[in-house]
């Protein structure tokens, strides 16, 4: 097997939506105030994070509804972490928000070859794969670990890989 290739500069990049963003943002957010003990109001985490108030309420709702946080109402009233840090993946607040981390929405791959279109199968059959490589790349990084970055404790992602180099098994070159 040779070396693993890095991906083209040009390769277009597969993308985070706006709501995963937003979601991502708002409980590093709430992680990262956690110790200031109760609830933070959507107004604070808005104003924090910059992120329009309205909006925030809709995904925090969302999130709500995946177990992520937790409100309380009234006065002094507003969200926490529902589990620890540790315990929430980037996968599990992008899902949360968006569904399924999949590369697009393009239907599974015929187990058996036989497709109603020139090249179908081995495409939808490569694009699961990428799908399937964010989802594991979510699932292993936690709130608490950008918290740890987000406070100088831990690298970020380009101080330890300047250049990704996934290479699919299945390539020519691996």
């Amino acid at each position: 097997m040779s070396p693993t290739r890095p991906l083209p500069p040009t390769m277009p990049c597969v993308k985070v939506s706006t709501r995963g963003d937003y979601a991502s943002r708002a409980l590093l957010s709430l992680a990262l105030h956690s110790d200031e003990g109760g609830p933070t109001s959507v107004r604070d985490i808005a104003e924090r994070t910059g992120l329009p108030q309205p909006y925030l309420e809709q995904i925090l709702l969302a999130l709500k509804g995946a177990g992520l946080v937790r409100s309380k109402r009234g006065v002094g009233g507003g969200y926490v972490l529902a589990r620890a840090p540790e315990e929430i993946s980037l996968s599990d607040i992008v899902s949360a928000v968006d569904g399924p981390i999949v590369a697009g929405d393009f239907g599974q791959p015929h187990t058996d070859g036989a497709c109603d279109h020139e090249g179908q199968c081995v495409l939808l059959a490569v694009w699961d794969d990428v799908g399937e490589h964010m989802r594991r790349y979510l699932e292993a990084a936690t709130l608490a670990d950008i918290v740890s970055m987000a406070r100088g404790q831990g690298k970020w992602p380009t101080e330890v890989a300047t250049t990704p180099t996934v290479t699919p098994p299945w390539a020519s070159g691996s």
